[in-house]
């Protein structure tokens, strides 16, 4: 890759896990606003579940989530019961019409929550939701937290795929990340969960760490491989200290420059692809007869703020702090302090502490943005009929870039706009021209490779 073409797309520019993005979100759109929208939900309305668990045993320096550590259970025990109480609030306010086609638990780490603690939450949830049959169940997982008594429990509530953050099994990365994990203690947990019943496992791999080079992150992609996971996820490490002030624990100066951050991600991604893996967006694979593959096959891929999913839900509900929702109005979020969070929940009310209200070009420009980050297309005929007259802005702005020759990395082909393969490691800057939104606020971002 010409190396002139990496600096010229690696600004900084969103993930685009939402359009509009967060920082864009305002206070007008308050708790009053959010029971509105949630009894305005028809019934039956297919419906995700995200629940937040906002605390880690123990902090990892290139963490970028809402998260604390935490040395004693009683605050997480705290935070459990004012989840019961919001809990309570989403499921009067929609008047339980939901159907529920998805649970996760993100966080922090979800896998902190006692065992017993996390088969009541499970049971509370079941009870005041109505679950489909084959509502998919998925948790985070940190192997340093798992025993026999976790994997029951989360055998208990039904979970049908686990997520394990690997990020490089090197130790001197591992050192310098605060992340000590074995290779033998992955295995033993991807073990474990299979043992139970689970069908679907996903690794989360790094690019981008300190100290990682080529070698090291081939020699973790082969571990990773020789577990056979169902997901892998390739992620480039998001160095915003700015936002997390924990990251300022990481040198700055052993961190790869974006070059050899893409060589690393090629590098990974040949292997990955070379083991009978398909490629999915701009940062998963997946094996053939998964249904993240199949949904990439079959145009159904979707992106939202846990990154590809293959959730077609029409609505996403958070819970917990600072989480994030999606309603067919718009996004709302939590209050991210937890102190506050628990005060708003525990006195009978909700917790939001803002949102945004999507207009009809937010929905139109969400579209061609997630469909570039799915599919790294869009159809132009497809456009005009989802959004009529309005789509011929977004067509003139694509037309513009084609012309103005964006370097090779995107161009008309027929009906559609197309992010070319030399345009791939940069789809987050070719959806970034389409962001109405972008360079309107003070929000800074991680670089774009």
């Amino acid at each position: 890759m010409d190396r002139t073409l990496v600096e010229k797309y690696a600004a900084p520019v969103p993930r685009y896990t939402s359009y509009p993005t967060a920082p864009h979100f305002k206070a007008d759109v308050s708790a009053t606003t959010y029971a509105e929208w949630l009894r305005a939900l028809p019934e039956g309305t297919a419906t995700s579940l995200y629940v937040h668990i906002p605390y880690c045993d123990r902090l990892c320096w290139f963490c970028a989530c809402h998260t604390k550590q935490v040395r004693r259970y009683d605050p997480v025990a705290r935070y459990l019961e004012a989840l019961a109480a919001e809990i309570e609030s989403i499921s009067n306010a929609a008047e339980s019409r939901l159907n529920i086609t998805a649970l996760h638990f993100g966080g922090g780490s979800p896998t902190l929550v006692a065992p017993g603690d996390m088969i009541a939450l499970g049971r509370l949830l079941r009870s005041r939701f109505a679950f489909a049959e084959d509502a998919e169940i998925s948790i985070e997982m940190d192997p340093n937290d798992m025993d026999e008594a976790r994997f029951d429990a989360l055998a208990a509530i039904g979970m049908t795929r686990a997520s394990l953050g690997v990020q490089d099994f090197d130790p001197k990365v591992q050192q310098t990340i605060n992340r000590e994990q074995t290779f033998e203690q992955t295995k033993a947990v991807v073990d474990a969960v299979r043992a139970r019943g689970v069908r679907s496992v996903n690794l989360d791999v790094l690019y981008g760490l300190p100290h990682q080079t080529l070698e090291t992150i081939a020699a973790t992609t082969e571990q990773v491989l020789s577990l056979r996971p169902n997901r892998i996820a390739l992620f480039g490490y998001a160095h915003v200290p700015w936002m997390k002030k924990h990251q300022t624990m990481i040198d700055e100066a052993l961190l790869p420059d974006a070059g050899a951050r893409l060589a690393q991600a090629e590098a990974a991604a040949r292997l990955i692809l070379a083991a009978g893996y398909q490629a999915v967006g701009m940062d998963h694979f997946a094996l053939p007869d998964d249904s993240m593959a199949v949904a990439a096959r079959s145009a159904k891929l979707r992106r939202n703020f846990q990154g590809y999913t293959t959730d077609q839900a029409d609505a996403l509900i958070g819970l917990g702090a600072s989480s994030i929702g999606l309603l067919p109005q718009g996004y709302v979020q939590n209050m991210p302090a937890t102190g506050e969070y628990e005060r708003r929940v525990l006195a009978g009310g909700l917790a939001t502490q803002r949102g945004i209200a999507l207009t009809k070009d937010d929905r139109m420009r969400s579209w061609v943005i997630e469909r570039l980050m799915c599919e790294f297309s869009f159809s132009r005929c497809e456009l005009v009929a989802r959004f009529g007259e309005p789509a011929r802005e977004v067509i003139a702005e694509a037309e513009l870039l084609v012309a103005n020759g964006g370097d090779g990395i995107f161009a008309r082909s027929g009906n559609r706009f197309v992010v070319t393969e030399r345009g791939k490691p940069f789809v987050r800057s070719v959806a970034a021209r389409f962001d109405a939104y972008l360079g309107k606020g003070t929000a800074r971002h991680s670089i774009a490779v």
